[in-house]
Order: C-alpha cells, then structure tokens, then sequence
C-alpha cells in the first residue's frame, strides 16, 4: 500500500450523493426508482435527488436536450451502489432481468458487481462485498480481478427468492470512479494532497481509499488519457460529495490545499476543489 503521508481521515468515510446531469428529468428519476429501486427524496421541477429514506445517494438535474456523456472526457465512469448482503444483490439482479435491462458482471474477489448505464449514458455499478477477512494483499496491493460470477451460487443464496422490493436498508454509495487525463497527476493529487491510500494499481488506472478499504476511488485513463471537458450540451458528472467525520480533517484538508496552492473554495459547510482532471469534489461533515 502507498500510503499517504498525512491520511484523508482515520474515521469512516462516507460518499455521495453523487451529482449528475440528465437530459430528461422524468426518464432519468424513474430509472434510478423502477430499475435501481431507490425512493425519490426530493423531486423539483429542475433537480431530483434519490436514495433511500434519510440518505440521499444520486441527485439528476435537468440539462434539457443534452447529449449522452461522452466517455473520452474526464468525468463520470461509474457510481457504485454497494448492497449489505449476497442475497440483495440477487434479489436485485432477478428484477433487473425480469425489465429485460442488459448487465455487465465481474467477480473482482474483494466483491462481486454488475454493471449498467443510466439513459443518459452514466456508468452504474451494483455490488456486493465479501467479508475483508478474504481480501487478500500482497506488498501492500489488494489483489484484485475480472473473473466471471457464479451466478448459480449467487441466485441460490439463501432468501435470494424473496420478491424485489427496493433497495435495503443500508445500501449505500461505496466507491465512484472516474475517468482521468493523467495518472500521474491524478495520484499526486489524491494521494500527495487529498490522503489517500493507494491500494491498486492496473494498467492505465489506479484505486485509492482510506482505512483500508479495497478502493472508494478507481481513476483510469482508459478512454480518457489527454481528453478535453465534456461539452455544456453532454450530460455530465457535476460533482461527488465526500463526508469526513471529524471538523479537523477539514481544517487539514484546506491546509494541506493552500500549502501546495491549490485552488479551493470554503463555507461553513463545505470545502469544494477540483482534481486535475476537472472533476468536481465536496467535503462536508458527514451527517451524525
């Protein structure tokens, strides 16, 4: 593990919601609550946030006529909705199939995920994972893969038969990645500056997170390697919002941003900055 100098937080960090833009308000609202079974939180005429009841988990705005994202740019490459146990995520998996909607899938060792678009083109990700007493790390890197699911094993997991009824009660967002212009930029910023760890590293791409999880970030460069910002007319990521646990991670969070020159912005709530890349972060206190 490359460890960060000074650690983002030594609590639990919590993520999301998840902003986006959508070309259509209506269409994207109701495929986050038929397809991915989170409840609307708040519904407005211009922005629309859902989750599940208390924490919000994906909030769309309305960008009338936009394009699909483009996947050259820097940006959204998927949010991953992390479900608390192997049989939600068959649960989940029946009912996406039962609406006819075409799933990627890889059983990455420290989880098992499928993958989907919303209608605007932004990458889902749901997942579930294994206990962390199976990760296994070798020279500080957590061994991760892309092999096939036991889809037997998963849809015979008991209670899996139970009828879909949304997402459960403690299903939250449990890492976003994104795509990135340069990974040496990128793992200067996230690490050198921000503190996180890093944990993996693929070809083209990278995954950091604090605690030791197996990542809250994946950063690759996979399309996006010297890409431009996406254009007004694309729907877009706007920004990932972070929650630390403690006022003085934010306090050093901003020291450690004005000692390198970093360009941020501070209010009583919120510490926003952008990564090399453009993309948008918002650190908060997470909600007690």
């Amino acid at each position: 593990m490359n460890q960060a100098a000074v650690p983002l937080t030594t609590g639990p960090l919590t993520l999301g919601p998840v902003e986006l833009t959508v070309a259509d308000l209506p269409r994207a609202a109701a495929f986050y609550r038929q397809v991915l079974g989170l409840t609307v939180l708040e519904d407005g005429a211009a922005t629309a946030t859902l989750g599940r009841p208390g924490l919000p988990l994906v909030r769309v705005s309305a960008q009338p006529g936009a394009r699909p994202a483009q996947p050259t740019s820097p940006g959204l490459y998927h949010l991953a909705l992390l479900l608390p146990t192997r049989a939600d995520l068959a649960r989940w998996v029946q009912h996406a199939a039962s609406l006819g909607v075409r799933l990627g899938q890889s059983d990455h060792l420290v989880s098992e995920a499928f993958y989907l678009h919303d209608p605007d083109g932004h990458g889902i990700e749901v997942y579930r994972d294994r206990p962390r007493s199976e990760w296994r790390w070798t020279g500080g890197q957590v061994q991760m893969a892309g092999d096939p699911i036991d889809l037997p094993g998963l849809l015979a997991e008991p209670d899996a038969q139970r009828p879909f009824a949304g997402l459960p009660e403690g299903t939250s967002v449990g890492h976003v990645h994104l795509r990135v212009t340069d990974l040496g930029d990128t793992e200067a910023f996230y690490r050198g500056v921000l503190g996180f760890d890093v944990v993996s590293r693929w070809p083209g791409a990278l995954f950091v997170s604090v605690g030791g999880y197996h990542h809250h970030f994946g950063l690759n460069t996979w399309q996006s390697a010297g890409g431009r910002p996406a254009p007004q007319d694309r729907s877009q990521l706007v920004r990932v919002n972070l929650g630390l646990p403690d006022p003085k991670d934010l306090d050093a969070l901003a020291g450690r941003l004005h000692a390198v020159q970093q360009a941020f912005t501070r209010d009583a709530a919120h510490l926003d900055v952008r990564d090399p890349s453009g993309n948008a972060l918002r650190f908060s206190m997470a909600p007690a």
